[in-house]
């Protein structure tokens, strides 16, 4: 389904080349929204950006460190040049591949260079983002800050200690943003992200890992991108106009219960008592 509630819309998406940020571009896209795809993988970035304007969408692909304030500002300037306003900023920008999770581990394993390199990309990135696009929107008058963060960022886990410690800060972020800003027209808000995999993404998770994780879902099945890229897009356009200064879950409900719910259904069904 595609609308028209972002036309005339310019968004910075970072982290944009694959995976959540990708499909966030597709659908604000779709909405009428011209998109800069900011990922420090050029190719990648450029490859999400063809494929918007291939479907008749506007976008422009710009490789970025967003840990590097002097390519975020270069950023910002080659959107301006290119869209002349930005009226939504999605820090979704995070690193966790594969040598990120081996070193991000508990706090008396943890390889500080990999804590270090989470401070860098997830919190410095999202913070050096908002310094320079916040400004522009000042001018117009309007604008949408948006953050990504997680459930690790709100319940202790068993490892990724650089990743949650920078997710809970996000959540500080986007009140910071309403309480600076929100008289001047510029929202903030986060949406705290539930596990919503590509579907290529699934096979590279233990099965009985994903069951665990289904189970502790409050819906049939585990999240995808399009759901959370929907909320993004809610949050990006006017229909969320009196919504800042929050956070969003959208985790289909497996940070709201507690933590023996799954065990006291099974021992529910076991003993023929059916559920509580």
């Amino acid at each position: 389904m595609t609308t028209d509630k972002l036309k005339d819309r310019v968004a910075i998406i970072t982290g944009a080349g694959s995976g959540l940020g990708a499909e966030c571009a597709r659908v604000l896209a779709s909405h009428g929204a011209a998109i800069a795809i900011v990922d420090i993988n050029q190719d990648a970035a450029a490859s999400v950006a063809a494929e918007i304007d291939s479907a008749g969408g506007k976008a422009m692909a710009i490789r970025t460190d967003v840990s590097s304030e002097d390519e975020v500002r270069a950023m910002v300037e080659q959107v301006m040049n290119r869209f002349g306003r930005i009226d939504v900023l999605h820090n979704n920008a995070a690193v966790l591949d594969v040598n990120q999770r081996q070193k991000d581990r508990d706090i008396c394993n943890l390889d500080m260079d990999a804590f270090d390199r989470a401070i860098a990309v997830n919190l410095r990135g999202a913070v050096l983002c908002s310094k320079y696009v916040i400004p522009v929107m000042l001018k117009q008058g309007k604008g949408s800050v948006i953050f990504a963060t997680s459930g690790l960022g709100a319940q202790g886990d068993l490892s990724l200690t650089g990743y949650a410690t920078t997710k809970a800060a996000l959540n500080m972020l986007p009140k910071l943003v309403a309480a600076q800003y929100g008289k001047l027209g510029v929202r903030g808000n986060a949406v705290q992200i539930g596990l919503a995999p590509a579907e290529n993404a699934h096979s590279s998770m233990p099965p009985e890992l994903l069951n665990i994780l289904r189970d502790n879902h409050l819906t049939p099945e585990l999240g995808t991108p399009r759901q959370i890229a929907d909320v993004v897009a809610f949050l990006a356009c006017d229909e969320s106009s009196f919504v800042t200064g929050t956070t969003l879950v959208a985790d289909g409900g497996f940070g709201s219960h507690t933590p023996s719910l799954v065990a006291m259904r099974a021992f529910f069904e076991q003993s023929g008592r059916g559920s509580m």
